[in-house]
């Protein structure tokens, strides 16, 4: 299944400006919630192919809206990819926990729009949409 929609719960506007517009401008479908609550709302709601979650929000951490949609005994995104994008130094043993439960960790400051959508096309396996 191609990916086309994409949720991105991040809350630095500067970031979350900057993939929204270069996720748009390469075809996608992109929602943005800057904080935790309302992204684990809009994850619930609505079917995305990928969400882009960082770690460190207000109201509601990462790895607590992981937990609530995605463990070991249940998936409530089972056809969601979900990429965690981080500036968040974690220990190895969380951050161990957390990968086996994500297509991706990535590291913020490590990544450009342009390679952003490359891992995107990667996970996906197709070419992007066709931009408007």
């Amino acid at each position: 299944m191609p990916i086309q929609t994409i949720l991105c719960i991040e809350d630095d506007r500067f970031i979350g400006e900057m993939y929204v517009r270069s996720l748009q401008k390469a075809g996608y479908t992109v929602d943005w919630m800057i904080d935790g609550n309302d992204g684990l709302v809009a994850a619930r709601n609505r079917p995305y192919d990928l969400i882009m979650l960082d770690i460190m929000l207000p109201e509601k951490k990462g790895n607590e809206i992981l937990d609530a949609l995605r463990t070991d005994d249940h998936d409530l995104i089972p056809n969601t990819k979900v990429l965690v994008m981080t500036n968040f130094e974690q220990d190895d043993e969380s951050r161990i926990a957390m990968e086996h439960r994500v297509d991706g960790y990535l590291i913020k400051a490590e990544i450009t729009p342009r390679k952003l959508i490359s891992i995107i096309q990667s996970l996906d396996g197709a070419a992007p949409p066709a931009a408007s």
